[in-house]
């Protein structure tokens, strides 16, 4: 382990162009400010390839080339090898041949950073912070238990959701690089980890945009008198439509529907034109408008990189916690509030005794924290080297979680005026799930509060922003991941790639949008993203911790900032962590979740397409291993060996110029 280096300070008392050594530094002269490490009895092997001497992070020894760099920077194995002194003690420079070399060092000093710190954490807080965290997380609190809940919940969270959250962004500081590239400093040979990631940013890209049309639609509904979700008299409504908030006296039966309920599936969805997955039907072209819409805000909030997101965010990231607050204000003074809130936290201990109660808390840890999509890993390549990525993983983890309890209360303290309203038990009222819980309960609720309008208009705005800085982290990742990997081709081109990748997630987005599109929706949901995601980030623990090497993983973090992880992180990494993720992972492959949306049930052939859509992804990386070994040459021991081994090294800013991580 290398001394670290230190200020400019120790440079000044050195007499201009002599060579003088202070504090096992040796520095050949102030003008160049370039410093030499001086270390021990090893010789310093040089960047993209490891000396025969120097040991590797993960246990093997590095083969090392012959083939000397010419004075053109070319060479014949691309990779370049320092001369080895043989002296007792030895300092050499970190030389790097080529175009790759000069390509690195021009993505560095050319790679842009956050304004403000603040940047960086509210777009963290608005990815992490979704739609998720109003709808999913209150559903699972109560089906599992209500507050005895909290209890596998945290503890998956400490030694689950937080390690995997903090390690992401560790890396993607050190190392920065997009979720493709990256993989060449840590272990080339799982690069086909980055390839998925990208895969699975399109399919989420292509259905959760779709659930923010329909709030859009709400949105521009809103803007009336009388909200139209309030009555029966409706060209879309039918005989069975029920409005019960009426001042008349009427009796709700078991086929009765809310005019909410008919104004979702009829009018916004228009799922009755939809005979299932076998007929989705044609496509409305309301929704098609709105999608488009909110594409543009996407192009223009992200297309110029970080510095015009990381505005951007102050309002998408800010806003649903005064809308929130606003709500919840509201929802307390409620008749019946008190009904939802003791539905919402009434432990019932019994669950705890259930494996799918604790498999539950593992997976809305996970997706609500939101490692493996390549986001935190983007978002952190664009941090200060040094930046204290250890508290910003606590603080916005923290905010994560605590936002998923107060929605909680947002939502159980209407369901408990709906209650009271329908006179029935709130479990009664609380049968809706996932986006019916908003856009049919809630949506009810407020309609038939005072000042209806107005707290429709902000609702359906609160909607829009959670999923907006959602989908600019998503597709960010996709960009950096991609720009990193072929900077000759898009680096000075990031309007035109982003430009055409808005327009494929757009049409890839199509299906979504038809009569049956909710149905779409929901087999991506629960198929295309979930085990997909949950094996890539399993992988990505393995190959960091046991490839890469969790003791090189923690000097990494030592450099940047300045303190060891202890022993908690260490353990959770290379065991905990993979083992949370493995459990989680097989739990949903050996009891997959039959669905049902409205009255169709998916039929069997359903989930084929499902695991064939989600297997896509993840075939990214078998696929680029046998790649991997088939064009690495040697004998199959040594294209093992090459393949696990880094590339290139690390360049470490330092001042003015770039030292090599070795």
């Amino acid at each position: 382990e290398t001394e670290p280096l230190t200020s400019k300070k120790d440079v000044s008392d050195c007499n201009e162009g002599e060579d003088c050594k202070e504090n096992g530094l040796l520095v050949r002269n102030p003008k160049s400010a370039l410093r030499l490490v001086e270390d021990g009895n090893k010789v310093h092997p040089s960047q993209g390839n490891k000396g025969e001497a120097a040991q590797i992070s993960n246990g093997y020894s590095g083969v090392q080339s012959s083939v000397p760099c010419n004075g053109m920077g070319e060479v014949e194995d691309a990779q370049c090898t320092a001369p080895a002194a043989t002296t007792t003690t030895t300092t050499t420079t970190s030389t790097t041949c080529g175009a790759e070399g000069q390509q690195q060092l021009m993505e560095l000093e050319d790679r842009e950073t956050w304004s403000k710190k603040i940047d960086f954490l509210l777009s963290v807080i608005g990815y992490a912070v979704d739609l998720g965290n109003v709808w999913r997380f209150p559903y699972i609190c109560y089906q599992n238990g209500g507050g005895a809940f909290l209890i596998p919940y945290t503890i998956m969270a400490i030694f689950g959701g937080i390690p995997l959250f903090y390690m992401e962004l560790a890396l993607g500081q050190y190392h920065r690089n997009g979720c493709i590239s990256i993989w060449r400093k840590i272990c080339p040979i799982f690069k086909g980890i980055g390839f998925a990631i990208c895969i699975i940013d399109l399919y989420v890209a292509s259905y959760y945009n779709t659930i923010m049309a329909w709030a859009f639609y709400y949105l521009v509904s809103s803007f009336t008198a009388e909200l139209p979700w309030t009555s029966c008299t409706n060209a879309w409504n039918t005989g069975n439509c029920t409005n019960y908030f009426s001042k008349d006296n009427v009796s709700w039966s078991l086929h009765s529907i809310s005019p909410a309920e008919e104004f979702y599936t009829r009018q916004v969805l228009q799922v009755h034109r939809s005979n299932g997955l076998d007929d989705l039907g044609g496509i409305s072209w309301q929704l098609t408008l709105c999608l488009l819409l909110i594409f543009t805000i996407v192009y223009f909030s992200i297309w110029k990189g970080v510095k015009t997101s990381g505005k951007v965010v102050w309002v998408t990231a800010t806003f649903p916690y005064v809308i929130l607050f606003i709500l919840l204000v509201r929802g307390a003074t409620l008749p019946g509030a008190w009904r939802g809130v003791l539905y919402y936290l009434k432990p019932d201990w019994q669950k705890l005794l259930a494996t799918e109660v604790w498999v539950d808390a593992a997976a809305q840890i996970f997706f609500s924290l939101g490692p493996g999509f390549g986001v935190l890993l983007a978002y952190a390549s664009y941090n200060k080297f040094h930046n204290n990525c250890y508290q910003d993983a606590l603080v916005t983890s923290t905010v994560n979680c605590v936002t998923s309890f107060v929605s909680g209360f947002v939502i159980f303290t209407v369901l408990g005026y709906m209650a009271e309203m329908r006179n029935e038990d709130v479990s009664e009222v609380a049968k809706d799930t996932g986006p019916s819980l908003l856009f049919i309960t809630y949506a009810e609720a407020i309609a038939n509060m005072p000042a209806s309008t107005f707290f429709a208009i902000i609702f359906f705005l609160m909607l829009l922003t959670l999923g907006l800085d959602s989908t600019f982290a998503g597709l960010e990742g996709v960009i950096t991941g991609v720009l990193d990997e072929f900077p000759h081709v898009w680096s000075k081109r990031r309007e035109l790639f982003v430009l055409g990748l808005t327009i494929v997630c757009f049409l890839g987005s199509l299906a979504t949008l038809t009569f049956g599109g909710a149905y779409v929706v929901k087999l991506f949901e629960e198929y295309a993203t979930g085990p997909a995601v949950l094996t890539v980030v399993f992988l990505e623990a393995v190959a960091v911790a046991w490839f890469y090497g969790i003791t090189q993983f923690c000097n990494d973090v030592k450099e940047m900032l300045g303190f060891t992880p202890g022993w908690y992180w260490r353990v959770c990494w290379v065991a905990i962590s993979p083992i949370f993720l493995l459990f989680v992972t097989c739990s949903f492959l050996s009891n997959p979740p039959e669905l049902r949306l409205f009255d169709y049930n998916y039929p069997y052939w359903t989930t084929v397409v499902g695991y064939c859509i989600g297997t896509s992804s993840v075939m990214c990386i078998p696929i680029y291993m046998v790649y991997r070994l088939i064009i690495t040459p040697g004998t199959l021991k040594e294209r093992v060996l090459k393949s696990i081994t880094p590339e290139t090294a690390t360049e470490i800013p330092f001042g003015d110029i770039r030292m090599n991580a070795v």
